[in-house]
């Protein structure tokens, strides 16, 4: 296909997650091709100079309010995770790294870490939790936990963060259609435009 849609995204960010619901379906009804670019948000913010909505309190509370305005017109489920911000490196890593070494079992691992997170709303800053969170995904935690310390993962994470800050990222979710840049899943009508 020569119409793409890259999807840079961080699992911790509540708005990658209502983006990689809608991603599948618009890029198939574009006739595009959907990239996963897994990044870490972190290193975004450190690299930018930005931070979360939530740390400016009364954008965090009308930034929740949004992002439930758009998982009722999606039709998804959605719960503001109460332990924001989690931690995402380890489960990043584990994202590059199923992604990279059990690409059919890719979508599986983004289902069980999107759903622990944004649906049951679990502390993934605990790992017995993120443990439990992956076995109910179908994982092996303790092959995923090999994943995160492949330095050919790591490495490619960070290549991955270190490229979305060069073309212009600053946050999550950011989507490229050739050269042009869409920040949030409130970008996706443009997204839609740019294919067309």
């Amino acid at each position: 296909m020569s119409k793409r849609v890259e999807f840079f995204f961080d699992v911790g960010s509540p708005a990658s997650y209502l983006a990689w619901t809608q991603l599948p379906a618009l890029c198939a009804q574009a006739g595009a091709e959907l990239v996963h670019r897994p990044m870490l948000l972190g290193g975004v913010f450190q690299a930018t100079g930005n931070a979360s909505p939530a740390s400016v309190p009364v954008k965090g509370r009308y930034t929740k309010l949004d992002l439930g305005r758009f998982a009722r017109r999606y039709g998804v489920p959605l719960v503001i995770n109460p332990h924001f911000p989690i931690i995402t490196l380890m489960l990043m890593r584990g994202a590059t790294g199923v992604q990279m070494r059990m690409p059919e079992r890719f979508q599986d691992y983004l289902r069980g870490v999107f759903k622990a997170l944004w649906i049951a709303a679990m502390n993934l800053n605990e790992p017995a939790l993120t443990e439990r969170a992956l076995r109910d995904a179908g994982f092996d935690p303790a092959e995923i936990i090999a994943l995160t310390k492949d330095p050919e993962v790591k490495a490619r994470l960070r290549a991955t963060t270190d490229e979305a800050v060069a073309r212009g990222a600053f946050g999550a979710p950011t989507m490229f259609v050739g050269d042009e840049m869409f920040f949030g899943q409130d970008r996706l009508d443009f997204v839609r435009e740019a294919l067309t």
